[in-house]
């Protein structure tokens, strides 16, 4: 069933996203002061101050903790779209939900990325790090088929408007990456949805509805 575009998180859902969000983040950082195979479940639960089962109830994994920060920001990029106006066109809305996420974080921190980055390649970290990547499409696809409205057509076009919006910001997170910061993230992340948006198929939605027939 679609959620209520405009209902905001509960009490409840908003303490589940921070007790997960923290139990990520000291995840992350014990990985980076130890070494991803030195870090147990017991570790990332002592620095948060749960025990491993309520870890357990969160993460399969330390593995996947460490990963979930990417769809966590996808999350917020879902939040995001649900606050933009009904009004405002399909591709609109998903751009400026996608670049007002990344813009609340800034430029990303190199040696943080680089850290990351080596960490995420790790044997068995990469496969979670996959799998968040496919679980970041779905999120972000169901965000924009409530919007757009349920059905055959929509569905499968959620899913690849999804898919051009990750791989933007793929593309532009590894072009500064590798030229060194020498062009803005976000900037090119901009540019990118900016010129994808001329291959974006058509989905009908609240803005579709006002146009005549014959335009």
């Amino acid at each position: 069933m679609a959620l209520d575009p405009n209902a905001p998180l509960g009490l409840r859902e908003r303490k589940k996203r921070a007790a997960r969000r923290a139990m990520s983040e000291a995840a992350l950082r014990l990985a980076a002061e130890k070494g991803v195979e030195q870090v147990r479940v017991e570790d990332i639960a002592n620095a948060v101050g749960v025990s491993p089962r309520t870890f357990n109830n969160y993460f399969s994994s330390k593995e996947e903790a460490i990963c979930s920060f990417i769809v966590e920001r996808q999350e917020r990029v879902l939040e995001a779209l649900r606050e933009r106006p009904l009004e405002e066109p399909l591709w609109e809305a998903v751009s400026a939900a996608t670049l007002e996420t990344y813009g609340r974080e800034g430029e990303p921190n190199r040696d943080a990325v680089k850290l990351a980055r080596s960490m995420i390649l790790h044997p068995s970290v990469h496969g979670e790090f996959l799998k968040a990547h496919a679980t970041v499409e779905r999120v972000l696809a169901e965000g924009i088929l409530e919007r757009a409205g349920a059905g055959p057509e929509n569905a499968l076009n959620a899913r690849l408007m999804a898919a051009i919006v990750e791989s933007a910001v793929k593309t532009a997170f590894f072009h500064w990456l590798m030229n060194e910061g020498t062009e803005p993230f976000l900037e090119t992340v901009s540019v990118l949805l900016r010129e994808a948006a001329a291959g974006i198929p058509s989905l009908t939605g609240p803005e579709a509805v006002k146009k005549p027939k014959n335009q």
